[in-house]
Parts: structure tokens; sequence; C-alpha cells
């Protein structure tokens, strides 16, 4: 299977370096490696798990909240948004950049982390990583980094602060003409987003070892929502272009104008996110109503 993933990766790298013109919307429009290898390389890892777990009749064992669908999904957003044409519109309309940016930050890396995908990937990774990474120094060291970055305050601050970077006009500009600073971009985008929604829906119930409380997750949601509204309207109510970028490089819509694409643009990064922090106040307040379902059969027994 690595073998074949290469060779299919090899191929679409010269037809998108020798035929792009020619190619379907399906293939890239700008072939990147890391983009492909780490969405291949998630998926092999995890369906070699999900094959292991199955052959072992430990399925069950992992929950139903684990479904590969969800999974699936998420890595499948985030790579449709990079290794397709859509990567071309998302550089030619400021609504399809946004479009582009809530499956790299939000519904890509929310599915992923809602699927808990952690035991299916160990099941799939070799011996050799899975030997390197379960090394004391090593588990160490990825404790300390994950306790920082995924400390509620600089977790909260990173995410909502990701997003209002690579909107500064100048900023956007910028990166959306440096290829080099457009691929960081895309990158810290799809890790920050891993990294918060991990710890926001996080399976394990909160409050013990380190792990966030629920409550303290439904307010780091909440507090991550007010400022990407803040921006989405400051965007939509600009009244004046503010992206000259998409002018220059021409927009895909010729019916779309600056001032209706900025206000569609502002319209998604303020319901766009806000609507995946509502869906994932929904599910932890699920998770509070279980937890406390016990204890209050208990007292109505009493």
């Amino acid at each position: 299977m690595p073998a074949a993933i290469l060779l299919a990766g090899g191929a679409m790298d010269v037809l998108c370096d020798r035929r792009p013109a020619h190619l379907p919307w399906w293939m890239p429009s700008v072939f990147s490696w890391p983009v492909y290898g780490g969405c291949m390389l998630a998926l092999w890892l995890y369906c070699r798990g999900w094959r292991r777990l199955r052959r072992q009749g430990m399925i069950s064992e992992i929950g139903p909240g684990r479904a590969p669908v969800f999974f699936l999904l998420g890595v499948g957003a985030i790579y449709a948004v990079l290794q397709t044409h859509f990567l071309y519109a998302a550089q030619h309309l400021f609504t399809f950049n946004r479009v582009q940016h809530l499956a790299m930050h939000h519904l890509g890396p929310f599915l992923i982390a809602l699927s808990d995908p952690g035991p299916v990937l160990r099941h799939g990774a070799p011996p050799w990583l899975r030997a390197a990474l379960g090394r004391p120094a090593m588990r160490a060291a990825i404790r300390a980094v994950m306790r920082w970055v995924q400390h509620p305050v600089p977790a909260c601050l990173l995410f909502f602060g990701l997003v209002w970077l690579w909107l500064i006009p100048p900023v956007h500009v910028r990166a959306m003409l440096d290829p080099t600073l457009f691929a960081v971009m895309n990158a810290g985008m799809v890790i920050d987003g891993l990294l918060f929604w991990f710890l926001i829906l996080d399976p394990r119930p909160g409050g013990g070892d380190g792990i966030l409380s629920q409550p303290a997750r439904l307010f780091l949601v909440t507090a991550v929502q007010l400022p990407q509204i803040a921006a989405g309207a400051a965007i939509a109510f600009a009244g004046r272009d503010i992206y000259p970028y998409y002018d220059i490089c021409g927009r895909l819509v010729p019916g779309i104008d600056a001032g209706l694409d900025q206000q569609i643009g502002g319209s998604i990064v303020c319901y766009g996110g806000g609507m995946m922090s509502a869906l994932a106040a929904l599910i932890l307040f699920g998770r509070l109503w279980r937890d406390d379902r016990p204890a209050a059969t208990v007292r109505g027994a009493a």
C-alpha cells in the first residue's frame, strides 16, 4: 500500500507539472507532497488499525463514537480544499478562501477529533514507530509540549488569533502571493484546528489527570466564537475593498464584486465558526447530561 500511495503521488506530481490545464476538478491544481503525504499516511494508518482491531474482535471495545465515517470525512474535507481544483478557486475568490479555511480549521479537524482516532491509529502504526513514541523521554517531551499548546489560555488565543492574523489585509495579501507563506498558513490552520478540537472533544471525563472539565470546554468554545464573529462583521461591513489581491488576480465569479465577496466571506467567518462552536457545545451538553444521569437516578430512588 505505501508503494502504491507513492506511485500515485508521483504520477499526480508529474501531471500537475506538465499538463495542469487538462486535469479534472478532483485532481490538484498545484500538487503538494506534504499535504498529499499527510492525508494518505493518516488514512493508511487508520485503515490498517481498523482492520487489525476488527480481526482481533476489538471494534466494539473502542466505542460507537469512534465511527470511521467521521475520520474519513474529516481527512477528506482537508484534502478536498487543498489537493483539488478548489485550491485554485480559493485563490481567486475571497468567499471560497473562507470556505477553505473553515474546512481546514473547523470542519475537518472537528470531525477527526470527534472520531477519537487515537486507539485506531496506534494499532495501525508500525512497531518501530510505536516503540519510538513509547520511549519515556519521548512521551515526556510530547506531554510537555501538549500541556502548553493545549492549556486553555494559549489554546484559545491561538485558535482565534490565527484566524485574525491571516485576515489582516496586508498579511492576507502577502500570504496569498508568497507560496511558502501560503503553505505555512494552511499548515498552521490545520494543526491548530486539530489541537483545539482534540482538546474540546476529548471523550475522557474531565476534572482529573490534567483533563479539562466539560464546563471549562463549554467556556472555551464560547470564548473563541465571539472574536470570530467580530472579525467577520468587520469584514462584511467594511464598506470598501480591503483585499485587493482578488481583483488583481481576477475574481473567479464575474458577477461577484469586491463588496459582495467580502460580505459573503465575512458571513462565513461569523456564522461558519459559530455553527461549529454551537455543535461542539451541544455535544458537551449531551456529555454533561449523560454524566449527571446516574447521580440524578440515585437521588430519585432515595
